[in-house]
């Protein structure tokens, strides 16, 4: 709570005395914090209580957080904590004369008996240095909200990324008891037994959905490959597939391609429509009302797509959180990890390090938002200079670092066809044509398998192989050239009114 005094103040030249009635002092606890001090000084198990909870920046006075400094090295090293020591290390770093000398140490070890009441105590100060925190921040963007030349949209990521790192500094979570964990998991366990369908998002495969039950809420799904595997194509088919089956809400960042390209891609898998005609235009009649009708569904989508490029870590953990809280967004999807920076000039040393700070904040965000994340990976050339099949592994994921560590479940993407491979590696030796194998490598709560789908190149999208050969997608199987030759494309089909769009 903030505090206020009535000051007098007088002036030297006029004598005039001036009455700074209910004059503002920033939130703080003196008493408590003189509390909290000598209580670690007196007592181990107050050490233990309050060292992961407070920091150096959380007291308000300049000498407090030269103690708490210096209780916290002691710690660090595993040295006993005590008036002595503490005393001896302030000294060994000259600060002892600015926190009081011996005098003051003995003196707040004076103001209490125990570590009672510690913790308690120490949330207060943390409190108000939260406190301090937000009037710094608020200050910040009071003032720089008066200038014309900044940007509001970077000003509003910028004071978002702000208070995220105000609650991931300060706001610790506590452990919890196995007897209520064990209460949670059977709740949570009784509401997927009474719940139809599936745990998670729908993938909108059958298979995958089988056998992860679909996209757990926290998880970090990393799905990797070669350029050209297709990549973007499956976490398009998978984004439609929720967003428009399903009717969940889903935010796509793509930082490699812009959002029109995107939607025109989905256009094009939604239409049946090949993304060349619609990259020229030259559409017929017919495929102009095709065009028209079939994209309805994907106007009316929970699909909110994002194409800033070079987006950091911290603008992502900004705008994913407004999405979910404007739109409940329930997937994110990111286009892809190693176009992502750390943002705010850190620097994590070499590339692979940076990557593995961005790959730990994503999964941080995924629970953090209890939601799933699908980020996109890069594989290296290693996959292309193997002899025989070229299916990835987990080792070739590039600049892994700890992306597999991190990740709840890695998967691959395959297509033998890309390498000219024309037989799959079977008993059966079925033709490779046409398909693709999404390789399930990593699966921390599941099974493992190799899941093939459809991918229709034309359309730029993957299908259940099992729902391609449906009477649906009679378009979609034709071959492009007959398509363009036939006569339900020369415009002068009677029944053109009729076409089942």
């Amino acid at each position: 709570m903030e505090k206020s005094r009535s000051i007098d103040i007088k002036n030297d030249d006029s004598g005039t005395v001036i009455n700074l009635k209910n004059a503002k002092l920033p939130p703080q606890a003196l008493d408590l914090e003189e509390a909290v001090l000598g209580a670690m000084l007196i007592d181990k198990k107050g050490v233990d209580e309050v060292i992961d909870l407070l920091q150096p920046e959380a007291f308000y006075k300049t000498g407090h957080k030269h103690i708490f400094e210096s209780i916290h090295t002691l710690f660090q090293n595993s040295e006993p904590i005590d008036l002595l020591t503490v005393s001896s290390d302030l000294k060994k770093k000259g600060k002892l004369n600015i926190v009081g000398g011996d005098y003051y140490l003995i003196n707040l070890t004076q103001k209490v008996s125990s570590s009672a009441h510690i913790e308690f105590h120490a949330r207060i100060i943390l409190q108000k240095f939260i406190q301090r925190s937000l009037i710094k921040i608020s200050n910040e963007i009071i003032e720089s909200s008066y200038k014309d030349s900044v940007d509001v949209f970077d000003l509003l990521d910028e004071s978002e990324s702000k208070l995220y790192e105000i609650t991931q500094g300060n706001i610790k979570k506590s452990s919890d008891t196995a007897q209520n964990l064990v209460f949670l998991a059977k709740k949570k366990i009784e509401e997927i037994a009474n719940q139809e369908g599936l745990s998670g998002v729908s993938t909108g495969f059958e298979r995958l959905d089988n056998l992860t039950s679909g996209w757990q809420p926290s998880d970090l799904i990393v799905i990797a490959a070669r350029p050209g595997m297709g990549k973007t194509a499956l976490s398009l088919s998978m984004a439609r597939n929720i967003a428009v089956n399903v009717k969940v809400p889903v935010a796509f960042f793509s930082l490699e391609m812009s959002s029109v390209q995107l939607i025109t891609r989905l256009i094009s898998a939604e239409t049946g429509l090949s993304s060349e005609k619609l990259r020229t235009g030259k559409l017929v009649d017919h495929e102009w009302k095709q065009l028209n009708v079939k994209v309805g569904d994907l106007e009316k989508a929970p699909l909110f797509i994002d194409d800033t490029p070079g987006l950091s870590i911290f603008d992502l953990r900004a705008k994913a959180r407004r999405l979910v809280s404007q739109h409940k967004i329930k997937l994110i999807i990111v286009d892809y990890l190693q176009l992502m920076t750390l943002g705010n000039n850190n620097s994590a040393g070499n590339r692979e390090q940076e990557i593995s700070n961005i790959s730990r904040n994503l999964k941080s965000l995924a629970k953090e938002l209890n939601i799933p994340i699908i980020a996109l990976s890069q594989l290296s050339r290693a996959v292309e200079t193997r002899s025989g099949p070229k299916r990835p592994q987990l080792s070739d994921l590039r600049e892994s670092g700890a992306i597999e560590q991190d990740a709840d479940i890695v998967s691959f993407i395959y297509r033998p066809e890309y390498y000219g491979i024309q037989e799959w590696d079977d008993d059966e030796r079925s033709p490779t044509s046409g398909q693709a194998e999404l390789i399930v490598a990593k699966h921390r709560n599941g099974g493992l398998d190799k899941i093939r789908l459809k991918f229709v190149a034309t359309l730029g999208k993957f299908e259940d192989i099992q729902s391609y050969d449906s009477s649906d997608h009679f378009e979609s199987r034709m071959n492009p050239n007959d398509l363009e030759n036939s006569d339900l494309n020369s415009g002068n089909n009677p029944e053109d009114d009729n076409m089942p769009f």
